[in-house]
């Protein structure tokens, strides 16, 4: 999506106060009975609380995000009235967002919704194009906010909505959210028997509604205004019971999906032959970047996202960050340019990206650089080992190998050593890394990866350093420095080698000469090395193989970046709930993308693998 140049709602205040957008002239909301019209026109107007009743999970999409106060009179209902174990999940979409400040100021004039309005304002979503997942602790909610155009926003969302709240400005004002493309979309994005509630009565509005299939009712109006429409689908929802899965592999990939469901309220079972951490993901710090592409928006997008979202995430595990912001130093004269245009992508908020003098790229670094260089403040150095054992901590941990699954009476079969069975799932997550490969061996259509040897190098010691990386890279572990590292492509043996050492102390001497001696001069030297699996094109695989088999992989030297968010991807496709992720970056993860299939297939069955 290409998003106007210009996306401020132009924001004034009447003398009583009220919010109003110059773009669309018209209040957000009265001050003397906003709250209470929002409870009578979309609360009530969707049968809320009853509606949810029973319910395991809800989902509510709402059309106008604007101050939040819809929102946060939700939640303060949700809290009060929501089933036992009940999960909230709520997709809202706006054009023109508010700053954070702006919405606390327009949400003050209720303190009621005090709890509430202060977890959203807390959680406030960028204003950057595409979605942004947050979550509000203390509700058992999760709000996806999709900033752009309506009909755009519901092409790419994966849900299907229990109520929705049509809360756009009149279409006397703001046609484009109530156009039939738009009624069209809401029709397909709800769930059987969804309740649609609004403020307006335009006929243009009802007869949409009642082509798309909708029961349309006028009903009496809120205050000033004379009448409101209440519609809802003739179908009927019926719940499913939860799946068992089972999740093989423990490091980021898998830990991220356990971390996932666990949140939707589902416990895994994880299998893991060795330990947590044991392959690639068990080094003493990691990088989390994002790839950066200045010309491929898909690519640059999904990055984006999956650096805010993981940096929420790891935001909220003690010890796991140690040390905010990474300096990338340029690789290739190109590079400068490159940065340049990098920082001006409207994906990244103002302050995310900033372009480095030498003199200020030195001053981070800590020793001359001789260029200059790309801040990326929302990038950081992570310990891996607190983020696995803090989403691991509650799974249910097995440590068998799984060598083989079969396909037998509508479930997955897990097959260890000696063809024992260690267990019977509804879905399979892989999540084994390189180890993903075997276990695909045999299957239809799967999707080729390829190992990548790395080894990295680090010492434990005073030494301070900022994180860095420029082809190589300088990572503090909160004990020391990690450095490195070697790209071996088709190379499996994990086996460290003193000849790798050599080469990641050279590249560290060839590029931060005064680093690589303070280095030699605290202490031994440890190393390490690992598999990664990598793609043909360089992204990850999220997605479904087969009915009930998913695979999370690929993720090469990114894992701890967009682990998080594809974690929840496959989570939500799990069980069919809404995914973070809009469906066109949905598509360029999927293991079924043509550039990732195998030439050959090893076997048309799919009922075996191993």
């Amino acid at each position: 999506m290409t998003p106007d140049d210009d996306a401020s709602p132009l924001l004034t205040w009447t003398e009583e106060g009220e919010p109003r957008s110059g773009r669309f002239g018209d209040v957000y909301f009265s001050r003397d009975d906003g709250l209470a019209e929002t409870r009578a026109v979309f609360l009530e107007g969707c049968g809320l609380p009853d509606a949810w009743m029973g319910r395991d999970h809800f989902t509510v999409a709402e059309l106008g995000f604007g101050t939040g106060l819809n929102i946060a009179a939700l939640l303060h209902l949700w809290r009060r009235t929501r089933p036992e174990g009940g999960r909230l999940h709520i997709f809202s979409i706006e054009g023109y967002p508010l700053t954070a400040a702006e919405a606390a100021r327009a949400l003050g004039a209720w303190p009621e919704l005090a709890e509430a309005t202060e977890a959203l304002i807390a959680n406030w979503p960028a204003a950057t194009p595409g979605f942004h997942r947050v979550d509000l602790p203390g509700f058992d909610a999760v709000l996806d906010v999709a900033v752009g155009d309506a009909a755009w926003a519901l092409e790419q969302w994966s849900g299907a909505a229990d109520a929705w709240f049509l809360d756009g400005f009149s279409p006397a004002l703001n046609p484009g959210m109530w156009s039939p493309e738009v009624m069209a979309l809401i029709a397909e994005r709800s769930a059987p028997g969804a309740r649609l509630a609004t403020f307006t009565v335009a006929g243009a509005v009802r007869r949409g509604l009642a082509g798309q299939g909708f029961v349309v009712e006028k009903r009496p109006g809120h205050g000033r205004k004379r009448e409101r429409l209440e519609a809802r689908l003739p179908s009927v929802f019926e719940p499913s019971p939860p799946p068992r899965v089972a999740v093989i592999g423990a490091g980021v990939a898998g830990a991220s999906v356990v971390r996932a469901l666990e949140a939707q309220g589902l416990r895994a079972v994880v299998f893991e032959g060795e330990r947590p951490g044991a392959g690639g993901s068990g080094f003493p710090a990691a990088l989390v970047t994002p790839r950066l592409d200045a010309g491929d928006h898909g690519i640059a997008a999904l990055h984006a996202q999956a650096l805010e979202r993981a940096g929420d995430l790891y935001a909220a595990i003690p010890g796991a960050v140690t040390g905010d912001g990474v300096l990338q130093l340029p690789q290739a004269p190109r590079d400068a340019a490159r940065f340049e245009k990098i920082a001006r992508q409207p994906i990244w908020n103002a302050d995310d990206m900033g372009v480095l003098d030498e003199g200020a790229a030195s001053a981070v670094a800590g020793e001359a650089t001789g260029q200059g260089g790309l801040l990326m403040k929302g990038a950081f150095a992570l310990r891996p080992a607190a983020v696995l054992s803090n989403w691991l901590s509650d799974a249910e941990m097995r440590s068998e190998r799984v060598t083989r699954l079969e396909r037998a009476d509508g479930r997955w079969r897990l097959i260890g050593e000696n063809d024992a069975v260690l267990g019977e799932v509804d879905a399979v997550v892989l999540a084994a890394g390189w180890g993903s490969a075997a276990l695909m061996d045999g299957f239809d259509q799967t999707p080729r990866l390829s190992p990548v040897r790395g080894q990295a190098d680090w010492i434990d010691g005073d030494v301070t350093i900022h994180p860095m990386a420029w082809g190589g890279y300088a990572v503090p572990t909160g004990q020391g420095v990690l450095f490195g590292a070697t790209h071996d492509r088709a190379d499996t043996d994990t086996a460290p080698r003193e000849a790798d050492s050599a080469r990641n102390l050279a590249t560290l001497e060839a590029r931060l000469p005064e680093l690589a001696k303070r280095i030699a001069a605290a202490g031994p030297v440890q190393n390490r090395a690992a598999v990664r699996a990598t793609t043909p094109d360089r992204l990850p695989v999220a997605g479904a193989l087969d009915d009930g088999l998913y695979v999370l992989g690929g993720l090469g030297s990114r894992g701890f970046c967009v682990g998080p968010l594809l974690g929840e991807h496959i989570a939500a496709l799990i069980l069919d709930q809404p995914s973070p992720l809009p469906r066109d970056l949905a598509a360029r993860v999927s293991p079924r993308r043509s550039s990732v299939l195998a030439d050959a297939l090893a076997s048309s069955s799919p009922t075996r693998a191993g």
